[in-house]
Parts: structure tokens; C-alpha cells; sequence
């Protein structure tokens, strides 16, 4: 459920004393980092490395909180920018309308699925590493780094084997534009859903699908509500960890490299941490439930997926201009780089 910025705060100020009165300063003894899943899961795991790397090099601690303790991916993401959090780890997929030019990484087929070309691009990638963090400043927060969490993959009802497949299913996105396109195009009807909301309109009827990945269809149990998994190649999940700028700009010099280096120490570990996680995942599915239909497309079953994720691209640049098309281009060429 999407709330006002005033009404988020005032929320995130009720929940106890240390939100309300601990102050947003470079000698707060508390930070506070909030993220988008479970602390067993990925964007957990990461948070915890990035945790137990400051309170080992420094007298700093780290409070988490995980998915659902300070509200919905909207709320978490108004309450960094106010202040109130000084990290968030959010997808794209959610800061879309915040930051069109984010909404590149849900451009179909764009992120190779060759696992070592996808940790070295976001490694190396000069447009995550030089260009974003210019755009999320101007949003009042400081780009730390984006991860890679998983090839993404449907859960429907029914097979996924082409397009028409998925004709009139009311499929489950983010509130994102772009990935609302690409479902458009793929001939589904996007219905954009807290996340919080999924689970109940499956098991309801009201959606018959959604997206994620591996790791988490198991975690949340998305197989209990739904018959098959297709997996067609089309994305990898992103995320990216950010700090409140006023905070992260007011850090001394030692405070910042100290961030700095957590956040390499913990994005180092979740990459090794990652490998063989999708596979095991639908391994464990696949044991929970027998019955359950795992199927990977192949290369000639993708094309017509493919082919119409051109239309995507097209409303990427449509939707955010010059801007939108250099951000493009340097990924491309980033991403040439490593094949």
C-alpha cells in the first residue's frame, strides 16, 4: 500500500524511541538499514555481511529491518530520503518511478545468463559505477553498489510455452512501467501488486502469475499457490543498496572508506554466495512438491519472447529520453566488454 511521505514518517516515527530520537548525524552510534526481503534471503544476507563488517571494524552497530517491519518497499525507500533509515536496499523495480533511467534493468534479454559475464558486468559496469549514482543523488540518496539476485522466473496456473500462453493471465508486477510493458507485450495483463498482497491473490484467483527468483519462490512458498515455473531467460533481479546522501556526505573521511568497504566485503560475499542458488532452489521446490512443472525454455521456444522485447526497449527510450539512451548505450558497451 503506497502512503504520503508524511504519513510514512510519521509511521516510521511511532515505531519506537530510537527512530524518534536518534539524530541523522556522522556520530550516530546506530544506523539503521532496511531492505525489500527476509533476513534469510538474499538481500538479507547481504545486509548481514554489511552488519557484522562495521561492528567488527568500528564501535558503529546496525539494526536491520527486514521486509514488513517498516512497511511496504514505497514506505522504506521515503523514509531513507527523509532520513529516517540511513540504508535501504531496494530493486529498481521499485525506484522506477523515481528513477526512470532505472527501469534498464527490466529490458528483456538484456543481462547476459552466463553467471560469470553477470558478475563481472556489475563489477565493472561504468554505467552502474560512474552514471546511476549521479541520478539517485539527485534523489537525495547515495548509490553504494547494485547486485545481481537471481534469474527471474514465472509462476502461473498453466504452461508458459509462447507468448499466446499467457494471453489475457493476470500476471502480478512491481510498480514498474517497464516490466508492465513487457507483460503487455507478451500478451498478459499486468496487475502491479504490493508485494505483501501476492500470496492471497493467488491462492484467491484474483492473479494467476508473477515473477521472481529461484531463492525466493521457495523462501515465500509461491509453489503452494501455483502449478508451474517458467523459466524463459529473460532476467536477471537487481537491487541496489543506497544511503541517505546528507547522512553518507556528512560521514568523515574514515566513517565513509569504513561504508565503503563493508559494502565491497558484503557485495564479494554474495556474489560466491549466489552461485548454484537458483539450481538448488527448484531443487527444493521440486521436493516440496512433486507435482510441480519446472520447465526452462530453449533457445527456439525464447524467440518469440525475444522478439518482442524489442517493443520494450523502444518504450525504455520513449520513456526517458537522451538520458535513458546513454544509460543504454554505456550498458551495452559494458556488457560487450565481458562477453
Amino acid at each position: 500500500m503506497r502512503t504520503t511521505k508524511s504519513k510514512t514518517i510519521l509511521r516510521g516515527l511511532m515505531l519506537g524511541t530510537a527512530l524518534a530520537v536518534l539524530p541523522l548525524s556522522a556520530q550516530a552510534a546506530e544506523w539503521r538499514y532496511a531492505f525489500e526481503e527476509a533476513l534469510n534471503e538474499v538481500q538479507g544476507v547481504y545486509a548481514t555481511k554489511f552488519k557484522e563488517y562495521i561492528e567488527e571494524n568500528s564501535d558503529h552497530s546496525v539494526t536491520l529491518y527486514p521486509f514488513g517491519t517498516l512497511g511496504e518497499s514505497a514506505d522504506i525507500m521515503e523514509q531513507a530520503q527523509a532520513g529516517i533509515l540511513q540504508f535501504v536496499d531496494q530493486s529498481p523495480g521499485f525506484t522506477g518511478a523515481l528513477i526512470p533511467e532505472a527501469q534498464v534493468f527490466f529490458v528483456p534479454y538484456l543481462l547476459p545468463q552466463d553467471e560469470g559475464q553477470l558478475f563481472d558486468f556489475f563489477r565493472t559496469s561504468k554505467a552502474i559505477n560512474e552514471m546511476f549514482p549521479e541520478l539517485y543523488a539527485q534523489q537525495g540518496l547515495e548509490l553504494l553498489t547494485m547486485f545481481p539476485e537471481g534469474e527471474v522466473c514465472m509462476t502461473t496456473q498453466e504452461p508458459v510455452t509462447k507468448p499466446e500462453d499467457l494471453n489475457e493471465v493476470k500476471f502480478r508486477v512491481m510498480t514498474n512501467p517497464l516490466l508492465v510493458e513487457s507483460y503487455n507485450v507478451w500478451g498478459a495483463t499486468p496487475t502491479p501488486l504490493p508485494w505483501g498482497e501476492v500470496y492471497g491473490a493467488l491462492q484467491t484467483g484474483i492473479i494467476q502469475g508473477q515473477e521472481n527468483p529461484g531463492f525466493f519462490l521457495e523462501s515465500t512458498k509461491m509453489y503452494e499457490v501455483t502449478d508451474v515455473i517458467t523459466c524463459i531467460g529473460h532476467n536477471n533481479f537487481t537491487t541496489a543498496v543506497m544511503a541517505n546522501k546528507q547522512f553518507f556526505d556528512g560521514l568523515g573521511a574514515e566513517d565513509q572508506e569504513l561504508v565503503q568497504n563493508a559494502i565491497q566485503s558484503a557485495f564479494d560475499y554474495i556474489l560466491e554466495y549466489q552461485k548454484g542458488l537458483q539450481d538448488e532452489s527448484l531443487a527444493k521446490i521440486k521436493e516440496a512438491k512433486p507435482e510441480m512443472q519446472i520447465n526452462v525454455l530453449s533457445e527456439e521456444q525464447r524467440k518469440p519472447f525475444m522478439d518482442a522485447a524489442g517493443e520494450v526497449e523502444a518504450t525504455f527510450i520513449e520513456m526517458t529520453g537522451d538520458s535513458g539512451q546513454k544509460i543504454l548505450d554505456q550498458m551495452k558497451a559494458d556488457l560487450s566488454a565481458v562477453e
